[in-house]
């Protein structure tokens, strides 16, 4: 069943989702070539822990329950890296995932850091995917149905010789971080047929865009989790969790837009830093 939410339980939300923007905020400020991912990784875990939030995805359910608060994931790696002791290197793509839970609602976002000298083929595939998860957000403001925007999200991928990771979606967010509907990047005919839902207020879902440069094919790697493109090609992911209000989609999980929210992330920070 589709959940609805009321204009005051999307602006609920919005704490949910500037935390959860303000921990990709740290990651893009410490994330450097010579740290491991276990090192990023607990540093969101501190900005979650000191603002009385819980990571959602440390101990999701599994063979293995994921043993991390964020997903890391690099280069040929499409989602759900696993947290350990590799270490980032100059030229790596670096996508992280993460979520929050606060105050009773969630928010859920990635985002793809390029670590000193990439390769050309790094920043195409990022601009790439950023630009369609743009693209999305553009079109849930005229769109009638999500398959509309699936439609021309796949389009832009492939116009740029890309391809659409069709082995994961995007979800519904709000108390749990996986709520129907399910959000494909791409259009087939089962979802138009069966699947398909209204762009109306009250929607909140996570559009999250995994691009590969080369096949859509993938793999799941021995630790029952880490997913690569079959290929070995790069690959990126960008999300955002979007709410729809009566004025238009909203980014949830964007940077703060008024003082008071620039007040709220600082102390989110402050928290981090001071241990308070």
């Amino acid at each position: 069943m589709l959940s609805l939410k009321t204009e005051k339980d999307i602006w609920k939300m919005r704490k949910a989702g500037l935390l959860t923007w303000s921990a990709h905020e740290l990651v893009r400020k410490i994330i450097h070539a010579g740290m491991t991912t276990a090192e990023l990784d607990a540093e969101v875990e501190k900005l979650f822990e000191r603002n009385y939030a819980v990571g959602m995805f440390k101990g999701v359910p599994g063979r293995v329950p994921f043993p991390a608060v964020t997903c890391i994931s690099i280069n040929e790696q499409v989602v759900h890296g696993i947290p350990g002791d590799r270490v980032i290197q100059d030229g790596d793509l670096v996508s992280v995932d993460l979520g929050c839970k606060i105050d009773g609602w969630c928010g859920d976002s990635a985002y793809t850091s390029l670590i000193g000298n990439v390769s050309e083929d790094a920043r195409r595939v990022v601009k790439v995917t950023r630009d369609t998860l743009n693209l999305a957000i553009e079109l849930l403001g005229k769109a009638k149905y999500w398959s509309d925007v699936a439609r021309e999200m796949a389009k832009h991928v492939r116009a740029e010789g890309m391809s659409v990771v069709e082995s994961f979606v995007g979800h519904g967010v709000g108390r749990t971080m996986h709520e129907a509907p399910q959000v494909p990047n791409f259009v087939y005919p089962e979802f138009v047929r069966y699947e398909d839902f209204q762009i109306k207020p009250g929607l909140v879902i996570a559009v999250e865009p995994m691009v590969n440069l080369g096949t859509k094919r993938v793999k799941q790697l021995n630790d029952y989790w880490t997913i690569v493109t079959a290929d070995g090609s790069l690959s990126a992911h960008e999300e955002h969790t979007i709410g729809i209000l009566k004025s238009g989609p909203f980014v949830l999980t964007g940077p703060p837009q008024t003082e008071e929210e620039r007040k709220e992330v600082e102390v989110f920070f402050d928290r981090y830093e001071n241990n308070k």
